[in-house]
């Protein structure tokens, strides 16, 4: 639709902002540029010559042929190229005058970035800056992501030999279980299961695979996460500092154990069954913890995931950006997911360690909002997507008894907490027993001795307790 004076003197009477650019002349046309390729990569906004900036006043200019040519000729400099009707509005009472206007929409997520005279631009409020390399290189990355995504790049330094082949079973398993993947995973090749995930190319290994599934991380530093447990409300004194490596698997596993170290356990008795709980709901730290594996920006090789436990607070925090459509603010309410990594997180779906995309959050909100804790905050810092959890007074939920007991087993009671930690998870360590319960490794080593109906079968990471019926 046409552009009339009356539609103009409306649009103006808001004066300049983020979508619109008001110039005297097309003896600003160069800077005007600048604007244009501001709003294309913003949310578009309209260029308009012949208009007094300050007083709003309608001028107009005189229009020639030359005029035409040297803003056809402006344009052609905008990469990449723009389909723009330039708007020659008549002036009232000045025949031989006209404004000179120019809509530009704006960027849509996926789209390349624009550059005008190879530099891209971008609006801040009102204001046309320089676009920071770092976001026209994520921008150029999501417009072609098999040509710039890290993940879609072929693995230098893994091949499927390096992949854990028992993890994979184990996962395709669990997506069969639940009905995502088709029974016939199960009996498939390797690099069939593989292929379809489309995590290989020519039959190698492509860097996401070598995410999920490596078995020596070898020269990926970004395999590594952060895990520190300090004394009070700052940095300034440890209780513990680790640093672990591995795949996303491995990384959620220590994640995981991590938390359960640290934080207060708490139970109850329901009906005939404990109902035991981290003070902070361990399904929503989950969450939080896969959402940072999944969504990281893994080519920041120098740059990891880490977590942080205080007296009052755990913060998680991911090398990362939050996609355009959401901020610290709206990341709560409904919205559709933009993976930043979409390759792994297929596969996290199709094996069910991931929901419906874009869901993440409210199952967060949820389990907090079932423990009665806060839900947790969002900020970006330095690079990073943080995400804060409260931790409750004294580590007692809310709405939770004060005398509840924490999950840390009395002598007497010992042999049974750890046949019941056993039966949850047939693989736990004597190590991370003792962990758990406060206990000595010698002192597991001890107790487990005496439970003859107890043995563990093989050796090492391949290993697993049996319980026997104790008669």
């Amino acid at each position: 639709m046409a552009l009339t004076i009356d539609k103009l003197k409306v649009l103006i009477q808001t004066d300049e902002h983020r979508q619109l650019e008001l110039k005297k002349t097309t003896g600003e046309l160069k800077d005007g540029m600048h604007n244009a390729c501001a709003f294309l990569n913003t949310e578009g906004g309209w260029l308009i010559f012949g208009i007094a900036p300050t007083s709003l006043k309608i001028l107009g200019q005189q229009v020639t042929d030359n005029t035409q040519r040297e803003i056809a000729q402006a344009l052609s400099y905008m990469e990449p190229q723009v389909d723009v009707r330039v708007e020659y509005i008549d002036v009232p009472d000045s025949p031989d005058r006209k404004v000179i206007a120019m809509r530009f929409e704006g960027w849509a997520w996926g789209m390349v970035p624009y550059t005008y005279h190879g530099c891209p631009y971008y609006k801040v409020e009102s204001t046309t800056k320089e676009m920071p390399r770092d976001m026209y290189e994520e921008r150029l990355r999501r417009s072609k992501p098999d040509l710039f995504a890290w993940e879609r790049q072929l693995s230098e330094f893994t091949d499927v030999s390096s992949l854990d082949e028992k993890l994979i079973r184990g996962v395709v398993r669990l997506g069969v279980e639940r009905g995502r993947l088709s029974d016939l995973a199960l009996t498939e090749p390797i690099e069939d299961v593989l292929g379809k995930w489309k995590l290989t190319r020519d039959k190698r290994p492509l860097n996401a695979a070598a995410a999920l599934f490596t078995k020596d991380t070898g020269m990926y530093t970004q395999f590594t996460m952060r895990l520190a447990r300090f004394q009070g409300i700052d940095k300034n004194e440890f209780i513990d500092n680790q640093r672990v490596e591995g795949n996303i698997f491995v990384l959620l596993n220590e994640a995981m154990n991590f938390f359960r170290k640290h934080l207060n356990m708490h139970g109850k008795i329901v009906g005939l069954v404990r109902d035991e709980y981290l003070e902070v709901p361990a399904e929503a730290l989950r969450e939080v913890v896969l959402n940072a594996l999944c969504h990281r920006q893994y080519e920041r090789y120098n740059l990891t995931i880490g977590i942080a436990i205080y007296d009052d607070r755990i913060e998680i925090e991911n090398p990362g950006i939050l996609p355009p459509q959401i901020t610290p603010k709206n990341i709560l309410q409904p919205h559709i997911s933009y993976p930043y990594n979409p390759l792994i997180a297929n596969v996290l779906y199709s094996t069910t360690y991931i929901e419906n995309w874009g869901s993440g959050v409210k199952r967060i909100m949820e389990a907090c909002q079932k423990r009665g804790v806060a839900a947790p905050t969002w900020s970006v810092n330095g690079g990073f997507v943080v995400v804060t959890f409260l931790r409750p007074e004294k580590g007692v939920p809310q709405g939770v008894p004060q005398d509840v007991p924490q999950d840390v087993p009395q002598d007497k009671e010992l042999d049974d907490w750890l046949e019941k930690q056993i039966l949850n998870n047939h693989q736990i360590s004597t190590k991370d027993l003792a962990e758990l319960s406060n206990r000595s490794s010698k002192t597991i080593k001890r107790h487990l001795a005496k439970m003859p109906h107890i043995r563990y079968v093989g050796s090492g990471y391949s290993g697993h307790w049996e319980v026997q019926d104790k008669k």
